[in-house]
């Protein structure tokens, strides 16, 4: 019987088997509990080393790190967009025989009043790959800081004046993340962007809820689990959800801030109510399996 880790097909002319590269062998992390049947592979839920003993082929799955959420405006029904989700990295790919240091992508911090929510940082395998994180929801503040320039997925509109309100546009694209939602002038705030969907528009004082997350239970094998969902926006009644329960909850009216998104999570954080704080966004993390 051929090892389980060559790759390989029958020549449709001829009998000879051609075998390309193998699957390597790799050490680090915490492994996996349970990967899928004829796997093993691991998990880094913060910086560390991966050494691979055994060149060849690997299929990683990584996350940035998620955004923090928007804060809201003192004293009037003004609110924060949610912050959007880390991007999504998924190949398969060689790597030599040498340890890579793993890097794992922050969690943006929320805004505090009328500031945008930061982005999230990039998670890294070395030098070989990266994928950046999460854009900041939208705050009154976000052209002088430069929110324009979202990154995997993009941040919920302010629920502010007209003119802030419309959420931003993912700089990558599917299949790495989507766009955040449109908050509603003065009354509630936009969603952020998941990995797996836009950010819901908010609608008259209910805020967007945020985008899909990625589920990532066939990768490694374990119960049903979530990853990158977008944050929930402000909604000065009814505050918008976190995408794919993982993203942080809006803030709702009376000065109740965002809910900050789990540690590893990669979901962006809740936008914040009148004069409170967004939530901050979750850390990303990183998935690499082999073939044994």
């Amino acid at each position: 019987m051929a090892d389980r880790r060559q790759l390989g097909y029958v020549s449709a002319y001829t009998t000879t088997s051609v075998y390309a590269e193998v699957y390597g062998v790799a050490t680090g992390g915490t492994a996996l509990a349970s990967p899928p049947t004829g796997y093993s592979g691991l998990s880094f839920t913060a910086d560390g080393t991966l050494t691979v003993t055994s060149a060849g082929l690997f299929d990683v799955l990584m996350f940035g790190g998620g955004a923090g959420g928007a804060g809201g405006e003192s004293s009037v029904t003004r609110g924060g967009g949610g912050g959007g989700a880390g991007a999504k990295f998924e190949s398969t790919i060689y790597l030599a025989a040498t340890t890579y240091a793993i890097v794992i992508g922050a969690g943006g911090a929320g805004g505090t009043s009328l500031i945008s929510g930061s982005n999230g940082l990039p998670t890294k395998l070395g030098s070989y790959a990266f994928i950046i994180g999460g854009g900041g929801g939208q705050g009154d503040n976000r052209a002088t800081v430069g929110q324009y320039m979202n990154l995997g997925t993009g941040g919920g509109g302010y629920g502010g004046a007209t003119g802030s309100v419309l959420g931003i546009a993912s700089s990558l694209g599917t299949p790495y993340g989507f766009d955040g939602g449109n908050g509603v002038a003065t009354t509630a705030g936009g969603g952020g962007g998941g990995v797996a969907a836009v950010g819901g528009n908010a609608v008259t004082t209910t805020g967007g809820a945020g985008g899909t997350g990625f589920q990532i239970s066939t990768f490694t094998g374990n119960a049903s689990t979530f990853k990158a969902g977008g944050g929930g926006g402000y909604g000065s009644i009814t505050s918008g959800t976190g995408g794919s329960s993982v993203g942080g909850a809006g803030g709702r009216q009376g000065s109740s801030a965002g809910s900050a998104a789990a540690a590893n999570t990669a979901s962006g954080g809740g936008g914040g109510g009148e004069g409170s704080s967004g939530g901050a966004g979750g850390s990303g993390i990183f998935y690499i399996r082999f073939k044994v």
